[in-house]
């Protein structure tokens, strides 16, 4: 009997370890179709088969059908949201709850052209900008600014980017609101800005300088013209004379630079033959007094030909060219003006033997009222725009210019111009 009794209960153990066993395989089986996101089929389980298992398992498929679907839905209203926003213009980030980069439009890409392949990665990681960090935080509390003007440097590399966030719920099961910037590039506009304070401050300068001095003889010949010597009243008067021939070229030139960087200069072109333009424009300057003590040489090829031009802003350019030369090179120097037909441009150089300009200077020479030496030019009635009126001729016409000098041995003014135009008159 006792024999009996243990026989019975060692193949009950025996039953409910193998039960146990069949139900450890059906949860093990449960989760692996959990983790793999596929409905888990009860007949590849025997032990899973019975009362309270079979709705475990159908409860089970439900959840996975469910979550599957959802994060279908998901992902479709993320890969729409991509569509959409990457044909957008303005530059759009969206980062999650935790910093990392959940979308990135190509237009994010062409203001920061090193961000590419930042799916997934932090966005202090692509972006280093404590300011951004800042404004993601701001956002997240409900505190962002509606714009927010954000400086990005990168090595010698500076952007200005004006940013506008908010929080969107997230696309995903993640917990925390996610963070979407709207962000504009506005770099040109602070460039341009800059340029616009450096010019307004240059102008007042230049024109105060000789509004001072004719200002002052001015108030000096009302205050005491009885007792003035006629010598001394001749004088001054020469002087407003000269500054205000002064003033009235950096006006014209002020005037020049304006239509010039117009929408729309207006080139009128004309057929004309290039050689006999300069060969006319360096005659006339050995007939002025300032070139008496110079030796102009013009050695242009017959081989240009004729080119469509505008005559008058080229014969400007010249001018400006060839007199910066007379007043910048010491008298017995020699100035030459050559030409010559290359294979799609025609290349003329304006080459003097003076005293040369330093190299450190070189890359300013076209700017709006650089000058080598501030003093020297303004003796000598420089209004510091004539280079920048020729720079703007030469790529009006589809041209460049530039620069080469050596100290000691001479400066080379050397532009080109296409033989078919390729600029809008």
């Amino acid at each position: 009997m006792l024999i009996f009794i243990s026989l019975t209960l060692a193949v009950g153990l025996v039953v409910a370890l193998a039960k146990l066993a069949g139900h450890r395989r059906a949860v093990r089986s449960l989760h692996a179709a959990i983790v793999r996101k596929q409905p888990f089929l009860r007949e590849e389980v025997p032990g899973a088969a019975g009362g309270e298992w079979e709705r475990l398992c159908a409860a089970t498929n439900e959840l996975i059908v469910e979550r599957v679907a959802l994060q279908e839905q998901r992902s479709g209203q993320l890969t729409q949201l991509e569509a959409t926003l990457g044909s957008l213009q303005e530059a759009v980030l969206i980062v999650d709850a935790n910093n990392y980069i959940v979308l990135a439009n190509k237009a994010l890409q062409d203001i920061f052209p090193r961000a590419r392949d930042i799916l997934g990665q932090r966005l202090e990681v692509v972006l280093h900008s404590v300011a951004l960090l800042n404004l993601v935080d701001a956002v997240r509390k409900g505190a962002g600014k509606p714009q927010h003007e954000i400086e990005f440097v990168d090595g010698n590399d500076t952007r200005w980017v004006e940013v506008t966030g908010t929080t969107i719920p997230p696309l995903n099961a993640q917990k925390g609101r996610w963070v979407i910037f709207v962000l504009h590039d506005i770099t040109k506009l602070k460039r341009l800005e800059l340029v616009r304070k450096d010019f307004v401050a240059n102008v007042s300068h230049e024109l105060r300088t000789p509004l001072s001095v004719i200002k002052g003889y001015i108030e000096t010949l009302v205050e005491d013209h009885e007792t003035i010597p006629g010598e001394d009243r001749v004088r001054f008067l020469a002087t407003i004379q000269r500054h205000t021939e002064r003033l009235n070229s950096l006006l014209e030139d002020l005037l020049t630079l304006s239509r010039l960087e117009s929408i729309n200069p207006g080139l009128r072109r004309e057929s004309i033959g290039l050689a006999d333009l300069v060969d006319g424009v360096v005659s006339d300057f050995r007939a002025r007094p300032e070139a008496a003590a110079h030796t102009l040489v013009s050695d242009m090829d017959p081989a240009i030909g004729r080119l469509l031009v505008d005559p008058l802003k080229l014969t400007q350019v010249c001018e400006n060219l060839i007199a910066n030369a007379l007043k910048y090179t010491p008298p017995g120097t020699a100035i030459t003006v050559s030409g010559k037909r290359r294979q799609a441009d025609v290349l003329l150089t304006f080459a003097d033997t003076g005293l040369g300009i330093p190299a450190e200077d070189l890359p300013h020479l076209f700017e709006r009222f650089y000058r080598v030496d501030k003093g020297r030019s303004r003796d000598k009635g420089g209004t510091g725009l004539g280079l920048s009126i020729v720079k703007h001729i030469v790529q009006l016409h589809g041209g460049r210019v530039w620069v080469e000098s050596t100290v000691g041995r001479g400066t080379t003014f050397s532009l080109t111009l296409p033989l078919s135009p390729n600029a809008t008159a």
